[in-house]
């Protein structure tokens, strides 16, 4: 039996509703999103038509969209039953294709034409801003995550210690084996796909090797504060804080790097703060560095840097399109590793990999000055790493 994803459920359930929104599923390169939005067509009642805007011959985009479009009218027509589904991949490929959408879109409307309509995209920020743009009121999102810990247990049957070096990226299952073929698809097939072809060429970068340094510098100092300046430092260019601010918030777009902001109390103070970088998945830094995975797990030994991005990729994944922010806390030499807010609840997380400490100052600082729903310990002394990335994230907010 075939591993489905929990959001398969509430595609299927939107689907189900009358004609009234357009579907998109967004997410990073290579969670799913493909296999998901087929699974339930596979499952629907509606005939469906799939079309990837990926294809190398494709020339007239916007007549493209038309073509598919036309199809799908064909399938309804055909169809005994009420309507038919129309799925198209890669759309953000397409320049000025949410103008094209919208005018089919509303021809059926007014016509009562009951086509169905999933888009996918693999470059979340762009697919939100052709949304916006152009299908205002007309759509929903569906954010397709990273997979989890139990995703991967369930589907793979892996165990704590793979998770943790080799992330959650199905399609690289099968190469974990061959460490060197593992590696090199993570970043040819993943990293450099994502670059190149979903920020690159489809966004604004007047420094493309800048951006490349800085997705690197992401993913060596994962879990780490480092101010822009320190960053351009590392960096060695003399890109200004500005333009170091928005390529990472390309990559955040992406579903790869975050810069997590620090929590003030206050939105305005978060947003000038000094940013602690986050990957989205711990592939990214073992695959990048080519760590080995003999001698980083050698005696059951995890490495810390891998534990606290693990947990912070855990958290970061769950607060996608859900309402939830992720920060950090740190006042002079105290620090809260993560700090989850959800409208007025506020949960701090400090993650420990190795011996346990006798206090946490760092915590203790943080509960008199903010006086968190909910702390957590994380690790040795607390919340077994297991279960707590075994556990939905909202469980612990709620």
């Amino acid at each position: 039996m075939k591993f489905i994803r929990p959001q398969a459920r509430e595609l299927a359930k939107r689907l189900k509703e009358s004609r009234r929104f357009i579907q998109s599923i967004s997410g990073a390169r290579q969670v799913g999103k493909t296999t998901l939005a087929l699974q339930v067509a596979e499952r629907n009642n509606l005939p469906y038509h799939f079309a990837s805007a990926d294809e190398p011959t494709l020339r007239d985009g916007h007549g493209w969209i038309v073509r598919q479009w036309i199809e799908a009218r064909r399938l309804t027509r055909r169809s005994k039953r009420k309507g038919a589904l129309l799925i198209l991949d890669e759309i953000q490929k397409i320049p000025q294709w949410s103008s094209v959408v919208k005018s089919l879109w509303d021809e059926d409307t007014r016509k009562k034409t009951p086509v169905k309509v999933v888009l996918l995209g693999s470059a979340p920020l762009l697919m939100g801003r052709g949304l916006a743009e152009s299908l205002a009121g007309r759509f929903e999102i569906l954010h397709l995550p990273h997979w989890s810990f139990s995703e991967m247990k369930r589907a793979f049957g892996w165990d704590l210690e793979q998770y943790l070096f080799y992330g959650a990226y199905p399609g690289a299952t099968p190469f974990i084996n061959e460490q060197a073929r593992w590696s090199e698809y993570i970043k040819n097939s993943l990293m450099e796909t994502t670059i190149s072809r979903d920020v690159i060429l489809l966004s604004r970068v007047d420094k493309p090797a800048l951006l490349r340094r800085l997705f690197e510098l992401g993913c060596a100092y994962s879990g780490q504060i480092l101010s822009y300046r320190k960053i351009a430092g590392q960096l060695q260019d003399k890109g200004n804080v500005t333009t170091l601010a928005h390529y990472l918030d390309l990559l955040e777009g992406t579903g790869t790097i975050a810069g997590l902001q620090k929590y003030s109390g206050s939105m305005v103070a978060s947003r000038r703060s000094i940013p602690k970088l986050q990957v989205f998945n711990t592939a990214l830094i073992t695959a990048q560095f080519g760590m080995d995975w003999h001698h980083e797990m050698e005696d059951g030994n995890m490495p810390g840097r891998l534990v606290e991005s693990a947990v912070g990729a855990h958290l970061l994944n769950a607060t996608v399109g859900e309402g939830m922010k992720l920060f950090y806390w740190r006042e002079n030499n105290r620090e809260v590793d993560f700090v989850l807010r959800q409208g007025k609840k506020i949960v701090a997380i400090e993650v420990k990999s190795g011996r346990i400490p006798s206090s946490f100052p760092g915590l203790d600082d943080f509960v008199k000055r903010f006086n968190p729903t909910r702390t957590l310990i994380v690790g040795e002394g607390g919340i077994s790493l297991e279960k707590f990335l075994s556990t939905p994230v909202e469980f612990w907010i709620h």
